[in-house]
């Protein structure tokens, strides 16, 4: 048991399960949820030391804003029972607009909630449709309004592009839209036909490389134009403090521990995942075990390539030192195509190199 500076748990529920979207998660149905909550809860106490002061804490989903007061509450104090969270210089908290209210913000402000990532995606009322989203456009401004004046947080708010409908005026519109609202962090996605969702046997064809690329320009355009840095492919902070620290120590490779049903973590170089079976997860754990799932030992070879490919997303690059000799003189070609530069003793992508960021790893790997 190692203690880990940043955790992500993983609450799996959603009202409706949207067709694009491939995380584990499901409608609450009969759950327990005073289980579920003690269920991660003991998991917490399995899988980390007693008086650890995480750094970090992410609730990701599925939709945490469904947890209810008295459950999230039944949560915090769990995990406060076992680890020191007094020194947390980040807590993230996934939400969706109209899933909370007034009553809900300001127990996430008094509980040290810092941070809320906005699942927007879209402020056109035909595409929120498409997605199986529950909100209406005028349901992101006062979201925002609601976290800033009754909570003090930071807020993030998230958008996809290239989706169903949704022209390069459209995505100008809607990306205009989340700017006027002075968000502190925007994250922008592309639409991937996932395998297994609605999504891959409804829509005919994926979007074209000449649509990811346009819509993904407009959005470095717009949004650095507005002063925000583009710091990772998909990821625009207001300035450095706006930064996701959590998702910031993932891109470094620094280890995290993942509690939930589905949640992932890497500690002391083991990769594991939970089982994606809530009802299965709850029941052992109620029996002091922990969720089954997959583990695996990742190698050094392992580690050094998915940290060149992680690394490569952030404008921050990588050490040189990560690429092996006889791959360096891949570099010089991709440095005259302006895709990438040299600063120091790292290797940073240009924001045209962002978009060719996968490719370029694989050159250098």
């Amino acid at each position: 048991m190692q203690a880990a500076e940043h955790i992500y748990i993983h609450i799996p529920f959603c009202h409706r399960v949207c067709p694009y979207c491939a995380f584990f998660k499901h409608t609450p149905g009969a759950t327990n949820m005073r289980g579920f909550v003690e269920a991660v809860v003991k998991e917490a106490k399995i899988r980390l030391p007693a008086g650890g002061a995480p750094r970090t804490l992410y609730f990701g989903g599925g939709t945490p804003s469904m947890l209810s007061p008295s459950h999230l509450r039944l949560l915090v104090d769990g995990l406060s029972s076992h680890l020191d969270l007094t020194h947390l210089e980040e807590w993230s908290f996934e939400a969706n607009p109209a899933t909370f209210t007034q009553t809900k913000v300001r127990q996430w402000h008094e509980l040290g909630i810092t941070r809320v990532s906005l699942g927007a995606q879209s402020f056109d009322p035909l595409i929120l449709k498409t997605l199986g989203r529950e909100h209406k456009p005028e349901d992101i401004a006062t979201s925002v309004h609601m976290l800033r004046e009754e909570g003090g947080m930071r807020v993030n708010i998230d958008l996809m592009f290239c989706l169903p409908g949704l022209s390069l005026h459209g995505w100008r519109r809607a990306l205009e839209q989340a700017i006027a609202l002075q968000p502190d962090h925007v994250s922008t996605y592309s639409l991937t036909l996932e395998p297994g969702t609605p999504f891959a046997t409804s829509i005919a064809a994926p979007p074209t490389e000449e649509e990811e690329v346009r819509s993904y320009s407009l959005a470095h355009e717009l949004l650095t134009a507005a002063g925000f840095r583009h710091y990772e492919v998909s990821n625009f902070a207001r300035n450095d403090r706006e930064r996701s620290l959590h998702n910031l120590s993932c891109w470094s490779g620094e280890d995290y521990t993942g509690l939930g049903p589905g949640a992932c973590g890497t500690v002391g170089g083991i990769r594991y995942e939970n089982a994606h079976d809530t009802a299965r997860y709850i029941a052992l754990l109620m029996q002091g075990r922990l969720p089954p799932g997959t583990a695996e030992q990742l190698t050094p070879e392992q580690r050094r390539t998915e940290l060149i490919g992680l690394g490569l997303r952030t404008d921050e690059g990588i050490p040189l030192s990560l690429v092996p000799p006889e791959r360096r003189d891949a570099l010089q070609p991709l440095m005259d195509e302006g895709l990438c530069n040299l600063s120091g003793n790292r290797l940073v992508l240009s924001p045209r190199g962002f978009l060719l960021a996968d490719e370029i790893a694989l050159q250098i790997i």
